[in-house]
């Protein structure tokens, strides 16, 4: 496998550009949902402002005024569109969900935007979903050889036909019969004229927590954004679970058989924001406690300790305080550059290169150094960064990673490659750091990540966290995933 960011004359390619944000794993998506408030669509679009590192590509409120569903949805970030009066005086309501996306199925295009709304015989219904479902298009499939007609490509959508398609009276019961049907990751909000419906899958993969603001209910994908609107933190949701809210109250439901929780271990290594808690997880704690854990793993003598912004900052922390090996910041990110313009020439895209991170070269000049990040996916960012370190001075270059290798892809809405391009899936670690370019590479051991958690290490015949793109464990069906049914999926999430 060629994993040379460069092609073959030796140039560099389109994508050889100095973004920390290239080679990331992609957010998943963040969904918001609050019921009879005076303010309700200004609240979910800031609660959705909290949320806005979960995706960026898309946005959308759906609010119900007592009458009518109102919906704006719009390509682009929050700040874009929801930060105008005339767009939430479109939305009028005391009850609204929202969401912001990543896409992981289905393209960038308006018609996939959330949350989705439908017509049903029970009157209007919106849905909003984080993760991604493992059967989706199998019953997509499904769906359509049994007449019904699709508006968008995002797996979203099969839930809502599911829900249309039910028999059962009332609209909790069509909500139920619907999830019993699906497979994989989700956290959802539902809106009807009357409820507003929160749910996570049985292993709780993805988060959901409940708040409370004005004595109203909020349901969200992290505690951030109960912070940013002043809502106080009632509950995670558990996994199973679904909660109905209504001018009743809160109701809790737990229509499937009870299972182990095993949220997905990225979240705290990645996804979650710092100041975010999750299941009584401080995000912030549990990074600086996998900095520490690598400190103890992967002893360096060096004089440095520099983070990639920003991900690789609280491990780094960790792994200076444990280590102690000063920390310094060696790489400095400006966070007033938006999508960076397009250069007309090579030389003038070089320029560019340090419009969104530049070396400190007064931190790394003459020393040894200890870069921290938190993953490495296919490795081309990697190889900047160290060419970066290097041409600021850098004596050494260790990396560091604060979390296993990645080996394997995943399917429950984090937007992986597939495994042959995956450099830890195909790579020695030795062969990793002649790619990468740094005199030594280490990563945090499965076990070092679980300790990090507060778990003695990992139980192979119970593991606490979905940990699949490190071990291969997955923990649900993957009916979509085989032969001429993967492939349909990946044509589907690259055309629509």
């Amino acid at each position: 496998m060629n994993c040379d960011p460069r092609d073959s004359t030796g140039a560099a390619s389109s994508e050889d550009t100095f973004d920390l944000d290239a080679d990331r794993l992609r957010e998943e998506c963040g969904i918001f949902g609050i019921f009879d408030h005076p303010a309700a669509a200004a609240i979910t679009a800031l609660g959705l402002h909290a949320l806005q590192h979960r995706g960026q590509e898309a946005a959308g409120i759906v609010a119900f005024d007592g009458h009518r569903f109102n919906s704006e949805r719009r390509l682009g970030l929050v700040s874009d569109h929801f930060s105008h009066s005339s767009t939430i005086e479109r939305l009028p309501g005391r009850s609204a969900i929202g969401h912001v996306r990543y896409s992981t199925t289905g393209e960038t295009i308006l018609r996939n935007v959330q949350p989705l709304f439908a017509e049903l015989s029970s009157g209007g219904f919106a849905v909003a979903h984080n993760g991604n479902l493992t059967n989706g298009l199998t019953l997509r499939r499904e769906l359509v050889n049994d007449g019904a007609i699709f508006q968008s490509t995002t797996d979203t959508e099969v839930i809502l036909h599911l829900v249309a398609k039910s028999r059962r009276t009332r609209i909790i019961e069509r909500f139920i019969e619907a999830l019993r049907q699906i497979e994989g990751a989700y956290a959802l909000v539902a809106l009807s004229h009357k409820k507003l419906i929160g749910a996570r899958d049985p292993l709780g993969i993805r988060p959901l927590v409940i708040g409370e603001l004005d004595g109203r209910y909020i349901l969200a994908s992290e505690t951030c954004a109960l912070d940013i609107i002043g809502a106080r933190f009632i509950r995670d949701v558990e996994n199973g679970e679904i909660v109905v809210i209504s001018e009743d109250g809160i109701e809790s439901l737990h229509p499937f058989p009870k299972r182990p929780m095993r949220p997905c271990i990225f979240e705290y290594i990645y996804f979650s924001r710092p100041d975010s808690v999750v299941h009584g997880h401080s995000i912030y704690d549990v990074r600086k406690a996998m900095g520490r854990e690598l400190a103890r793993e992967t002893k360096i003598d060096a004089d440095v300790v520099v983070p990639v912004p920003d991900s690789g900052v609280p491990a780094a922390l960790g792994f200076a305080q444990e280590s102690g090996i000063p920390f310094e910041l060696g790489i400095i990110r400006n966070h007033y550059i938006g999508r960076t313009f397009i250069q007309p020439t090579q030389s003038v895209r070089e320029l560019g290169v340090r419009l969104k991170h530049n070396a400190n070269r007064a931190a790394v000049a003459g020393k040894r150094i200890v870069l921290i990040d938190d993953s490495i996916v296919r490795g081309t960012t990697s190889v900047k960064i160290v060419r970066m370190m290097r041409e600021a001075g850098a004596r050494e270059v260790h990396f560091r990673i604060s979390s296993p290798p990645i080996t394997h892809p995943d399917y429950y809405g984090i937007d992986t490659p597939e495994r042959e391009k995956l450099l830890a899936a195909t790579h020695s670690l030795e062969d990793m750091r002649r790619y990468i370019g740094s005199d030594s590479l280490a990563f945090l051991s499965v076990d070092g990540l679980y300790r990090a958690m507060g778990e003695p290490g990992r139980d192979p015949a119970r593991p606490q966290f979905t940990d699949h793109c490190f071990t291969g464990d997955y923990p649900t069906s993957l009916t979509d995933v085989s032969g001429e049914t993967k492939s349909q999926l990946s044509l589907l999430a690259e055309t629509g």
